[in-house]
């Protein structure tokens, strides 16, 4: 994975690092989001590659995961660290590992008042926008390669 101090992009392991992702995903999803954490806890995590980034001194700070049908979804920056260009690393991190994993096309869900992030990755929007979870969303999809 690209590395960039202070920051420190990895793969990570469900099992071992569930208490890092788990961290950053009830601080965005949970608590800041308001999403029951019924909805946040799917089941899935087990089945999904996921990539987590620490700050300087081990601290994680943005998670986000890859399913093996090609979504890319649970992407959250804990709030103090955003606009740091985190997402992007984190986006990158994902989106080579779908190439890694021989993917053509990833998509995902995106909320959308943060759409234009991914359009700025190359994502492209299909389809109208729908509720997810009391958010607004848009379905986007974007080929790999």
């Amino acid at each position: 994975m690209d590395q960039q101090a202070p920051f420190r992009v990895a793969l990570a392991d469900w099992w071992s690092d569930t208490d890092a992702i788990r961290q950053v995903r009830t601080a965005v999803f949970v608590a800041e989001q308001g999403i029951p954490a019924a909805l946040e806890w799917d089941g899935l995590d087990a089945d999904c590659d996921h990539v987590l980034v620490r700050a300087a001194g081990g601290l994680p700070v943005a998670t986000g995961r890859l399913m093996a049908d090609g979504r890319i979804g649970r992407m959250a920056v804990l709030s103090p660290w955003r606009r740091r260009g985190i997402g992007t690393l984190l986006l990158e991190a994902l989106l080579e590992q779908a190439r890694a994993r021989a993917m053509h096309e990833v998509y995902l869900h995106a909320q959308v008042e943060v759409a234009a992030f991914y359009r700025s990755a190359g994502f492209v929007a299909a389809g109208q926008p729908f509720t997810e979870a009391g958010i607004r969303h848009v379905s986007m999809r974007c080929p790999v390669g």
